[in-house]
């Protein structure tokens, strides 16, 4: 588990944002719970560091989550190769990386081999990305891969990431690179052949305050949390504690607003999302126990005509996916549970059918899904009830 890691609680951070701040840069980054080997002389001795132990010539499954509050990181182990095999519990195409962009929530397997020379250590490396990588050059998590009969401490240099950010085209063909393991022989979801019923084009847009404090929004709206739980309203039919009017497009002609809305969609339709991003940096959208296919991705503004270009052969299954500045991506969301309503953070999906509850958000933390996004002011645990 690789993760930024601030050393003021979740109070603290609270208040931050709370006083319509940014959380700024984390106090480092940590792998497994570990701080950083001594790769360099800025580094305090004394930390505990993370150690891998490993045989030579043995290929290893390495599974890398996210788990941190808002840092993209930048995967890699010293001279040795990722070979990408799953994601978020769905089998990939095989692949090939020197380095992997990992973003918050998301995880990946590799299968690494040990192939180098057996008799010293090569350095774990976990890198912010997306930021001035010079400033944050210190946000640097790093541990050991120790093979059993070395004899030397890991040395030289770190290894620097194989692509440039400020080349946003180098992300996107990452992205592109990852697709599902296709002819599969235990048979694939045509998601490709499924009729769309549903289009939400939802923007989102740089923090601006409302009510005195800072908030994210999309198509103009930030989610305000109802004093009764959405999952009591829902099941009891209570009247008054959201609205069904959140928009399906953008909407320019009125102010940002705090609003308990929600999208009503279709039970068990076929549903297009496109989420575009008109802020300046990279957010995160995570769906909670869910899954969608990213079919494709493109800058600037999403048109009909894009159809055409839709990956509706191996595109693969995904619940968390990172969406750049000014990027647009779409997203086919299957409504397959039999009771369900699905809540954004700024809006929430309410399918008119049964009841229940599914959160998804952008920025989420951790394994234990409690939201504390940098421009947000309420953090949600996320649970699925049913």
């Amino acid at each position: 588990m690789i993760g930024d890691w601030y050393t003021h609680n979740h109070t603290a951070l609270r208040s931050v944002l709370d006083s319509s701040e940014e959380l700024g840069m984390p106090d480092g980054v940590l792998i497994n719970g570990k701080g950083p080997y001594k790769y360099n002389t800025n580094v305090p001795d004394g930390i505990q560091y993370k150690t891998i132990n490993v045989d030579p010539g043995k290929t290893y499954r390495i599974r890398v989550h996210n788990v941190g509050v808002s840092t993209s990181l930048n995967f890699r182990i010293q001279n040795h190769k990722l070979l990408l095999v799953e994601t978020e519990c769905r089998y990939t195409s095989q692949t090939n990386f020197t380095d992997f962009d990992i973003h918050v929530v998301q995880s990946y397997s590799f299968l690494v081999t040990m192939d180098q020379n057996a008799s010293s250590d090569y350095c774990i490396v976990a890198s912010a990305r997306f930021v001035n990588e010079t400033e944050w050059q210190r946000v640097t998590g790093v541990g050991i891969l120790h093979y059993s009969n070395s004899k030397g401490h890991a040395s030289g240099l770190l290894p620097l990431p194989s692509t440039d950010v400020s080349h946003p085209w180098f992300v996107v063909n990452q992205q592109r690179g990852i697709k599902g393991a296709r002819p599969n022989p235990h048979g694939s979801h045509h998601y490709g052949q499924i009729n769309i019923t549903g289009t939400y084009i939802l923007r989102s847009m740089p923090p601006t305050k409302i009510n005195g404090s800072l908030r994210s929004t999309l198509n103009g709206v930030s989610f305000l949390n109802p004093s009764t739980p959405m999952t009591l309203a829902d099941k009891h039919r209570l009247k008054g504690v959201y609205k069904l009017d959140f928009p399906s497009r953008p909407v320019d002609s009125k102010p940002p607003r705090l609003e308990s809305s929600i999208i009503n969609a279709t039970y068990k339709g076929f549903i297009q999302v496109i989420f575009q991003n008109n802020d300046t940096k990279v957010q995160t959208f995570h769906i909670d126990g869910y899954s969608f296919y990213v079919v494709t991705m493109d800058f600037g503004n999403w048109t009909e005509d894009k159809k055409g270009s839709y990956n509706n052969w191996d595109a693969i299954s995904r619940s968390t996916i990172e969406v750049d500045s000014h990027l647009q991506f779409v997203s086919l969301l299957y409504t397959s549970f039999s009771c369900l309503v699905v809540s954004f953070l700024m809006f929430s999906f309410r399918f008119n059918q049964g009841h229940g509850l599914l959160y998804l958000f952008p920025g989420i933390t951790s394994e234990f899904e409690i939201s504390e996004p940098r421009t947000l002011t309420d953090g949600i645990l996320a649970k699925k009830h049913t």
